[in-house]
């Protein structure tokens, strides 16, 4: 299609028109349009050219809601780690606030859902949030405030200058839930080979032990796991650089090797939490280039990146350089502590996934989220998930510093739920090695990365029931949000002509047991599937 301004726009995915203004100065002005079948996105453009720098300091976007519209937001903070409870006025302890992206709205008692974030954010752009401390229902963009160590208000930069895009995905639940808007309007890959990108499950040490990697021993059987489990990776948490008892960081890295399993690695950004090690390895060009030499010298794959001091400018370009210079090396990038997700997992495809939510690591920090998390659970899919893949470190059975009380089967049905592009699967050793051959088998060959998402049915922090497709089979992943028993409904509109079986694993007699069968189903057939309280399961269509 061709907008009237004569800019050609991929027919396959939407329409775009430019509005042009000048103020009293006689400065243009465009506002950019696009017009998609799930959605919506806008951003401005400054044309003049100037080599001086402006300083761009803010935003008059708001989005306006009609009363009654239900809310679910974060409220914000600098790592996105927070709850989206369900909220019908917009307030918090009556007052309004600053919430972080993306913030879900259903409109009113109508069948329209919108969800807004934001794309495709460049060096020449700050990441934003909303606040609504002047009235409830209108929702301003809100630049980030100057930092101790970054006094900078807003955005310096040359013209021409553009926005990041202003994004809101409408429709269904199923639309939003399926929407790869984020996506489609960031700029294509800047990777010229991708080959070498290989997305996977990954054991992880943190979550059973509160504590990095100090010990080399607990290392090689967290490598002997992602060895049994046919896990490819294995990721050597923090304190990897004072390792001991028996080993040091490179026999750890070569231990991994000789099993046929690829080390990742814990980086400190080094610009907010000074404290764990090593902490100034990435700040600048120069130290990125040793250590990247390094890591491919003695056999890393990958790198995560953790506590990132904010959304400013200066970490917007930090975020782009580590992404830049880890492709470089071939090296797989994941960031904790970190913003969400704006559309750089296209723009540079070495970004495998993004902390920025409130996962299960939470379990060492507070007991909150015990009572929390099976609503917690059916409220990320409809929200945080959407934007980006999703480190939640899933899949825990036995219980780190505070329990949890989802059952069995629904932290199973997480793998299929929640997508990341490096799946840790958090728990223990043993917790895996001693589940029932089924569900187990299950955990060792289950996708991280799918080729098509389909919303059977849900409802944030009720319910959700997500089909995935992997080459030519199909994987459903169901959720209970509820503190009661619930029936849940598969209907099969999905399937192609054909006959299938579905091999089923679901909750049984508790909510620390499974039960699984296989059943015969068709084109149309619906199936009902009884969950625990918190409970949940997965099923395999073949």
């Amino acid at each position: 299609m061709i907008n009237t301004n004569g800019f050609p726009v991929n027919a396959d995915y939407g329409t775009e028109k430019i509005f042009s203004y000048k103020n009293a100065k006689n400065q243009p002005l465009d506002i950019v349009f696009r017009v998609y079948n799930d959605g919506v996105a806008f951003r401005y453009v400054f044309p003049d050219k100037s080599d001086s720098l402006v300083n761009i300091a803010g935003e008059a976007t708001a989005y306006v809601l009609p009363d009654s519209t239900s809310r679910w937001m974060q409220p914000f903070n600098l790592s996105y780690e927070d709850f989206y409870p369900l909220n019908k006025t917009g307030l918090s302890n009556g007052k309004g606030q600053e919430w972080g992206f993306p913030a879900l709205y259903k409109v009113n008692d109508n069948p329209v859902w919108v969800l807004i974030s934001e794309a495709n954010i460049t060096s020449d752009n700050c990441a934003t949030k909303l606040s609504n401390r002047e009235h409830p229902n209108e929702y301003k963009v809100s630049y980030p405030p100057a930092r101790n160590d970054f006094q900078q208000e807003g955005v310096k930069t040359s013209l021409p200058w553009t926005s990041q895009w202003h994004t809101l995905m409408v429709g269904k639940l199923s639309d939003i839930v399926e929407s790869t808007l984020i996506t489609d309007v960031s700029e294509p890959s800047q990777l010229k080979e991708t080959d070498w990108i290989k997305p996977g499950p990954v054991s992880w040490i943190y979550w059973a032990n509160n504590h990095g990697s100090k010990d080399y021993q607990k290392v090689v059987e967290y490598v002997d796991l992602a060895a049994e489990m046919n896990w490819p990776y294995v990721l050597i948490d923090w304190e990897w650089d004072v390792m001991e008892n028996g080993g040091d960081i490179t026999d750890a890295v070569n231990y991994a090797k000789s099993k046929g399993i690829k080390p990742l690695m814990w980086y400190n950004s080094g610009t907010s939490w000074l404290d764990p090690t090593p902490n100034e390895s990435l700040l600048t060009a120069e130290k990125r280039a040793k250590e990247f030499s390094w890591l491919n010298e003695i056999g890393v794959h990958g790198i995560k990146v953790d506590f990132f001091a904010g959304d400013q400018q200066d970490m917007m370009q930090y975020y782009i350089d580590i992404l830049k210079d880890a492709a470089k090396y071939h090296l797989l990038v994941n960031f904790h502590g970190a913003t969400v997700p704006r559309g750089w997992e296209r723009t540079y495809p070495n970004l495998m996934t993004t902390e920025a939510v409130y996962g299960a690591e939470w379990y060492n920090n507070q007991p909150v989220l015990t009572n929390r998390a099976a609503e917690h659970n059916t409220t990320l899919p409809f929200t945080r998930n959407v934007i980006g893949s999703m480190d939640y470190t899933p899949v825990t059975f036995s219980n780190s510093q505070h329990p949890h009380i989802t059952s069995y089967a629904h932290e199973l049905a997480l793998s299929v739920v929640f997508e990341s592009g490096l799946q840790h699967f958090a728990d223990r050793p043993e917790a895996y090695k001693t589940l029932p051959e089924v569900p187990k088998y299950f955990l060792k060959q289950v996708p991280v990365t799918w080729d098509d998402t389909k919303l059977l049915d849900g409802f944030p922090g009720e319910k959700v029931l997500v089909a995935r497709k992997k080459g030519q089979q199909w994987y459903i992943g169901g959720l209970n949000g509820k503190e009661q028993a619930q029936t849940l409904i598969l209907n099969f509109d999905f399937l192609g002509d054909g006959d299938f079986h579905l091999q089923l694993i679901k909750d049984g007699k508790d909510e620390k047991s499974f039960s699984s069968e296989t059943i015969k189903i068709n084109k149309g057939d619906t199936l009902t599937v009884d969950c625990l309280p918190r409970g949940g399961f997965v099923g395999v269509v073949r």
